[in-house]
């Protein structure tokens, strides 16, 4: 008995990598985070693997709508990558009425570019590079509105 809650405790403690939560979606802050409540708990978590527009960029308010029309509401499957350094939640992120993967579909509908800096998906590049093509989302945006966040972030620090 012992030794399996020894084995539980391992497992738990193995890092957040392994750790899956089902909540639902109370708030979506913009094209990859949102809060969701479970409990009188609240988590605040960023899509893993995609970066969305800033606030004041243009596609923006798109990428954020697109992102509630999929979860607003909805209970996800939150499976935790990793923390990032404002304690947010980093995950792969599902429906649970029908399995569809949030990330992917992000990507896939033009409202994220797919952050290689912190993932080589190969899964999300080749949706990225089929939304480039077919122009979808923010990819139908003048080449002059279509800097990646990551590079405006640099440009638009204080």
């Amino acid at each position: 008995m012992l030794f399996a809650f020894v084995l539980v405790s391992a497992c738990w403690q193995d890092g957040e990598s392994h750790t899956i939560i089902e909540a639902r979606v109370a708030i979506v802050y913009d094209g990859d985070s949102f809060l969701v409540k479970r409990g009188s708990n609240e988590i605040e978590v960023r899509l893993y693997g995609i970066d969305a527009p800033e606030q004041s960029q243009p596609w923006s308010a798109n990428a954020r709508s697109g992102l509630n029309k999929l979860i607003f509401g909805k209970m996800l499957r939150i499976e935790t990558v990793e923390r990032d350094r404002y304690e947010r939640v980093v995950a792969r992120v599902y429906r649970v009425s029908d399995g569809l993967y949030i990330n992917a579909k992000m990507i896939e509908q033009g409202h994220a570019w797919v952050y290689r800096r912190y993932s080589d998906d190969r899964q999300l590049i080749r949706l990225e590079k089929t939304a480039k093509k077919d122009a979808a989302g923010l990819w139908q945006l003048p080449e002059n509105q279509r800097i990646p966040p990551w590079d405006w972030r640099k440009e638009h620090s204080s």
